[in-house]
């Protein structure tokens, strides 16, 4: 019989576990606006992918982040120390330096940022193991600073209470990058454009109870050992998501997010509960 593990938040709200966002990337295959930017900046809309990461959770009532950084992490560090004169305008006293601010208070985010730097070149799963020290809680949420989605992290927080295991990740259908030929005898018979797979595959938005940390051993990446050895030993639980689901991975992905953005057709903005 496989080990069940209990979910003890020790009376506390769950929506005081930690979310902690992989954000240390180097983002090569979208070397178009990562050569001067991390990832994790890249806007959609005017605000960077990571803030629209966040805004999902938030929307649950998850508002306490780790972020862990890597490539050009002093600059997300910068953007949220400056994030309210970039959201807002203002006033600016050259003379003594001071500045009014001109926003809404109503307007501005309640989070609380934890910025760890874990390193410029870790795997996932040591940039996991570092910031060990700021999960206080018994479990806490996991995912990629490139995703976007309508997940119900709800939904997806009680899933991962009831199965009982380790670890859950939410699985996600995609398109496939190419459309389908089907043929008969050298002629057409039909096209499929981009078909959406019928396989799962891994979409981030995860959740970890704090044994996760004995399976990450020195620098390596989440996804390999780590989770080999956790479905070997029948720890690692799916939360199946059908909705939409986003990986920024490609300069097209920045393209088609941004042109979703201005069309209005903004499928992953959750109305806060």
């Amino acid at each position: 019989m496989q080990k069940l593990y209990k979910f003890n938040q020790e009376g506390k709200n769950m929506t005081s576990m930690k979310v902690v966002i992989l954000c240390g990337g180097l983002g090569t295959r979208l070397r178009e606006e990562t050569e001067f930017k991390p990832k994790p900046l890249v806007d959609i809309g005017g605000m960077p992918i990571l803030w629209h990461i966040m805004k999902i959770y938030s929307a649950y009532g998850f508002k306490d982040f780790i972020l862990c950084l890597g490539y050009k992490g002093t600059m997300i560090k910068e953007f949220f120390l400056n994030y309210k004169k970039l959201k807002t305008d203002f006033t600016l006293n050259l003379k003594n330096e001071s500045i009014v601010l001109h926003g809404n208070d109503a307007d501005e985010e309640d989070w609380n940022i934890t910025f760890a730097d874990t390193g410029s070149e870790t795997q996932t799963g040591g940039r996991v193991k570092k910031i060990e020290k700021y999960i206080d809680g018994d479990s806490f949420l996991l995912t990629y600073g490139d995703g976007v989605g309508d997940v119900d992290i709800q939904a997806l927080v009680e899933h991962h209470k009831r199965v009982g295991r380790i670890g859950t990740i939410t699985g996600v259908v995609h398109r496939d990058k190419y459309g389908n030929l089907e043929h008969k005898n050298d002629i057409l018979t039909s096209f499929s454009e981009k078909p959406v797979s019928k396989d799962l595959i891994n979409g981030g938005f995860m959740v970890f109870n704090k044994e996760i940390f004995n399976f990450l051993k020195g620098d390596v990446m989440l996804e390999k050992d780590p989770f080999r050895e956790l479905i070997e030993r029948s720890q690692l639980s799916v939360y199946k998501h059908y909705g939409f689901w986003r990986c920024m991975d490609t300069y097209k992905d920045y393209i088609d997010l941004n042109e979703m953005w201005r069309s209005g057709v903004v499928l992953w903005i959750i109305k806060k509960k």
